[in-house]
This record gives structure tokens, C-alpha cells and sequence, in this order.
């Protein structure tokens, strides 16, 4: 005999189900990208089985508003132009950080010829309380065939002991945004691996 209503349990378990769908499309796509993945969503390697696969999570660190002067063209290299844009100023903050972006640092910039932008720049931080910390950021800039943009580094982050020393123990990876055409400057954002 057909039943043209699931059973009581069924319906309650395809209710919950299809909540928990709704309620996981809800998520900002940030939050669902964080999300564990799920065991059986993790490559097997040759190790896996003795030594389970762990993907990195990353935990905020601060966000800068770097001022930028205008580039200066550094003539056609053997692989592509290279500019600098010196770094003239700006802020920073995060949870127990908040300072100025320091004048004086330079990003210098090579456009490859296959169109991906490799970005290298040196800076310093100074917290509110004159803690000198200095940051090498290396960023590779693309834009994909669907003209998304591409644009993370790797950062080393080199701070003074003390109060700020615990920046000298970790893994850094960035995102960066530009502020033009309303401010001649980019938006930083740095993330330790954890």
C-alpha cells in the first residue's frame, strides 16, 4: 500500500533536514567557506589514514588603510614593468593593535607579461603605545577569466619583544583591496594561520 504522506519520523527528519539547508544558504558565503569540511571532503593521501588531514584556519589579525603616492615607473625588466609606489602613510587596527602606517615604505611592483601583477612591499607599523613593528608583503594580483579578482599574499610580520612579541610566532596570509577612484590607497586585511 502507498502512502502519499511520509510516515511521522520521516517527515520530521526531511523537515529538519530541509531547515538545516535553509539555515546553511542563509550564511554569509565567509561563513559557510569557514565551516570544517566534512572528513569524506578531504583528499586521501598516502598518510591520511595515519595522520589526519587538518585544514589551516585562519583568525583575524587587522586591517590598514594604506596611503599611496602616485607610482613611479621603473622601466621594462626581462619579464615584465616594474613600478614603485611608495607608501605614504595611513592606519591600522585589530584587536589589540591600532596604530599608524608609517611614510617612508615602497611597494614595488612587476607586471608579468602573461597579466599577473606581483606585488612586494616593505613597511612599518607604529602602534598607539610606539611599538615599531615591520611588515613584507607579497602580493599576487590577477584578474580570472571571468574578471574576478584575485588578490592574497603572504606576510611576515617583524615586531619588538615584549607586549607585541606573540606577532613574531605566527603564519600570515592578506587580502587587498584598492580604495580608488575615491582615495589613492589600498585596504590590507592580514589573517594568521592557526
Amino acid at each position: 500500500m502507498n502512502h502519499p504522506h511520509p510516515a511521522p519520523d520521516s517527515r520530521r527528519d526531511w523537515l529538519l533536514a530541509g531547515a538545516g539547508a535553509i539555515a546553511s544558504a542563509a550564511l554569509p558565503l565567509t561563513a559557510r567557506a569557514q565551516a570544517a569540511p566534512q572528513a569524506s571532503d578531504l583528499p586521501a593521501t598516502a598518510t591520511s589514514a595515519a595522520i589526519p588531514m587538518v585544514l589551516p584556519r585562519t583568525e583575524f589579525v587587522y586591517e590598514a588603510i594604506a596611503d599611496l603616492a602616485p607610482a613611479l615607473d621603473l622601466g621594462q625588466g626581462p619579464v615584465g614593468e616594474r613600478r614603485m609606489v611608495p607608501i605614504s602613510g595611513g592606519t591600522f587596527e585589530g584587536p589589540g593593535l591600532r596604530g599608524k602606517v608609517l611614510a617612508g615604505g615602497a611597494d614595488r611592483q612587476l607586471l608579468r607579461r602573461d597579466g599577473v601583477r606581483q606585488l612586494d612591499a616593505l613597511y612599518e607599523l607604529q602602534t598607539d603605545d610606539g611599538a615599531t613593528l615591520t611588515v613584507h608583503n607579497q602580493v599576487m594580483s590577477r584578474t580570472d577569466a571571468e574578471g574576478r579578482p584575485y588578490r592574497f599574499s603572504h606576510i611576515n610580520i617583524t615586531a619588538p619583544q615584549g607586549k607585541y612579541g606573540w606577532l613574531n610566532q605566527f603564519v600570515y596570509v592578506g587580502t587587498l583591496h584598492s580604495l580608488q577612484p575615491a582615495r589613492l590607497g589600498v585596504v590590507i586585511r592580514v589573517y594568521k594561520l592557526v
